[in-house]
């Protein structure tokens, strides 16, 4: 059987930056494989698109570049807020900001000056060319359950996507929060 749209794959993988770097590695101590079911958005695009085809045993390198991947580093998304809004924010933090209708999103701090902090709105490795050495661990049959939740997280992924108005008042600050491993 071969990863294609309704099948579940297990699969190993090393995901690189384009200098080599390794960002993650699913054989790391707090690593795991991806478990997902093929078709559903799941994965960054680039990466599922290249994986359909492949079966149980196969290895493969894959190129994907930033617009398959978490998109263009967008300087828009960079800017400044208040440094009251957020008194204890330190470079590096997670922080989550709310617009007028409630809806959240996050943004790293990329600055920290007397009166302002800089943040950033983009993911981590936007703009960056991901490469992944992969290894096909099981494809076989997703089951009735693994459907059903893969089609609710599309939904959920679905209107998360929905654009944002202008993000305004900081919500929560979360420190030392690793950002979410890149799928």
């Amino acid at each position: 059987m071969r990863i294609q749209p309704n099948v579940f794959a297990e699969v190993d993988y090393v995901l690189s930056g384009e200098d080599g770097e390794v960002l993650d590695d699913s054989s790391a101590e707090d690593g795991e494989p991806l478990r997902y079911v093929h078709g559903y958005g799941m994965l960054v695009p680039g990466l599922e698109k290249r994986l359909t085809g492949l079966a149980a045993g196969d290895t493969l390198d894959i190129v994907v570049p930033p617009e398959e991947a978490y998109g263009l580093h967008d300087d828009e998304l960079v800017y400044a807020i208040d440094r009251k809004e957020a008194p204890t924010a330190a470079e590096g933090d997670e922080v989550v900001l709310e617009d007028e209708d409630g809806d959240e999103a996050v943004a790293h701090v990329v600055e920290v000056g007397d009166e302002e902090i800089v943040v950033d709105g983009n993911h981590p490795l936007a703009g960056l060319t991901l490469r992944y050495r992969v290894n096909v661990r099981e494809v076989r049959e997703a089951t009735p359950d693994e459907l059903a939740s893969a089609a609710k997280a599309f939904d959920e992924l679905d209107e998360q996507s929905q654009p944002k108005d202008e993000l305004v008042s900081l919500f929560s600050l979360n420190r030392n929060r690793k950002p979410d491993p890149p799928s």
